[in-house]
């Protein structure tokens, strides 16, 4: 887990097996740019099949503020978050999708995607 992911907190499923998505719409993301510490602000989606466990929303709130003093490559951001939800809920797959504002001239959008591989006999 990335070093921000301990904060994520998750609780039980009770409808595991039913192949539902969530989609968490998150409007206020920002970070800082690696090179200049100017702000990155971005529109986060992340969406995923939950398996056993389901990702807690305030603790999702208090992770993504994290970022907002962390100077991190838009791509690396998106990326992290990713490794940090799969890590924390194990879902069943997962995509979180970053649409950063132009700055620049130049606007980004990054989409990261993880899916749970089933072992073949």
């Amino acid at each position: 887990m990335g070093e921000y992911g301990r904060i994520l907190k998750t609780f039980d499923n009770d409808y595991a097996g039913r192949g539902y998505s969530v989609v968490l719409h998150c409007p206020e993301f920002t970070s800082l740019c690696p090179f200049t510490g100017n702000p990155d602000f971005a529109v986060i989606d992340i969406i995923y099949t939950p398996d056993r466990l389901c990702i807690e929303t305030k603790s999702l709130k208090m992770y993504l503020l994290k970022f907002r003093t962390k100077r991190i490559f838009n791509e690396h951001a998106v990326n992290m978050i990713l490794d940090d939800i799969v890590a924390a809920c194990k879902p069943v797959n997962a995509t979180v999708s970053g649409d950063f504002n132009v700055r620049g001239g130049i606007g980004i959008h990054v989409e990261a995607t993880y899916s749970k591989r089933k072992k073949r006999d």
